[in-house]
Parts: structure tokens; sequence; C-alpha cells
């Protein structure tokens, strides 16, 4: 979770100005606000986030403490995989987080019939990492996607055009149901080689392999 402090610092002879920090940490934030507030010169200190939401020291202190037993500092890979011949899809997902204090590790994969393309299969293998993210109740937070299909990746981030409606209506969903989860993506093109967990986990559903686990890694 990420913060700017906004305060009013006051001079010794009385003069006012208001400080916007960039944004940083909320844990680091916070160490410099406490700092600050022991020259007696910062006056109303709020702290604010990317969603415009605001608190004082205490709330969000007590915010911080909401936030480390729930799901957060989340990173999601997603593959997919499509079968000409059968005609058949293999959908893979991992979910790495942190919550009260560990490291966990999501795996989930899925077998689907009804997909044409490749890229279609991939579209929805961020699609399934985004309904075990809402089962986890990951909300309102920076969540970074990883994943080796360049037109997903590109086509998400605005830097290609999406010309195929069926893939429209796929990235038109994603973003719709981000947005209502608070969830702000960052989206991340990576090798196949630095995506081999969830590629296996889509070639597994194609295999007839069925795979959800959740660990402590």
């Amino acid at each position: 979770m990420d913060v700017r402090v906004v305060l009013t610092y006051t001079t010794p002879k009385g003069t006012e100005t208001v400080f916007w920090s960039d944004e940083m940490p909320a844990a680091k934030a916070l160490l410099l606000a406490e700092d600050l507030e022991k020259t007696g010169r910062a006056k109303q200190l709020r702290f604010i986030d990317k969603y415009d939401s605001n608190w004082t020291m205490k709330e969000l202190k007590k915010q911080m403490e909401v936030i480390q037993t729930e799901p957060h500092e989340v990173t999601v890979y997603f593959d997919g995989g499509f079968d000409r011949e059968t005609k058949r899809s293999g959908l893979g997902c991992v979910i790495y987080y942190e919550q009260n204090g560990k490291s966990w590790r999501l795996r989930k994969n899925a077998l689907v019939e009804e997909l044409e393309t490749n890229n279609e299969a991939e579209y929805a293998a961020l699609h399934l990492a985004i309904q075990e993210l809402l089962l986890l109740e990951v909300h309102h937070q920076a969540v970074t996607f990883s994943g080796d299909s360049q037109v997903v990746i590109n086509q998400l981030k605005g830097e290609w055009p999406c010309y195929e409606q069926v893939l429209n209506q796929w990235a038109d969903r994603i973003e719709d149901e981000l947005d209502q989860a608070g969830i702000d993506p960052e989206y991340v093109a990576i090798s196949r080689k630095h995506n081999q967990e969830a590629d296996r986990l889509a070639s597994q559903a194609l295999k007839g392999v069925d795979v959800t686990s959740t660990r402590e890694v």
C-alpha cells in the first residue's frame, strides 16, 4: 500500500505552507510522519492513497494492522494453451501473496471446451486468476499480472489495438471486474522460461489433471 504524506508546516516565526510527498510505502510514510511530528512544526498530518482515500496517523496504523490479516503484496502468473485437434483449452494460474506475516502460493488450473484460439485461452487463464483473487477477497490494492502472451499483456496495457470482438469482450470483462474490486493492475510480459509454473498447470489441465492448492512457501 502506497500513500502520500500531506502536512502543514509552520516555521518558528509563523510562516506556513503545505507539503505533499511522493508516493511511498505506508510503513515508510508513517516513520517519516512520526519524525516530522516530533519537531512540533508539522500540523494536520494526513495520508492519501491513489484512490484519494485519506487517513490520520491513528487511522493509517489501524488500516495497516487490518491489511496484514488480508492477502497483500499479490503477484499473479497466468498461462493458457489451446489444443487445435481436440478444441480444448488448458488454463493455469499461480498467485503469490502475503497474509498474517506468512508467504503463500495458490495454484489453480481448469479445462474448458468453449474457446476457439490460443489468444482466447490466454485471456481465459487471466480471468481464472482474477476469479481466484476475488475468492481471496483481494481488493483496493495494486496487483502484478505476469504472462508470456504478448497479445494479452500489450492489449490490456493499451499498447496494441484489439480488432477481434471476442478478445475485446474478454478484455472488457477483465477490466470491469478489476475496477469493481478496486484492483490496480500492472501487466508484465515475461518469457515462457519464467512462466513455467503456470504453463505446467495449463498443460496438466489439457491432460485431465486437476490442480487446486494453497500452501505456505
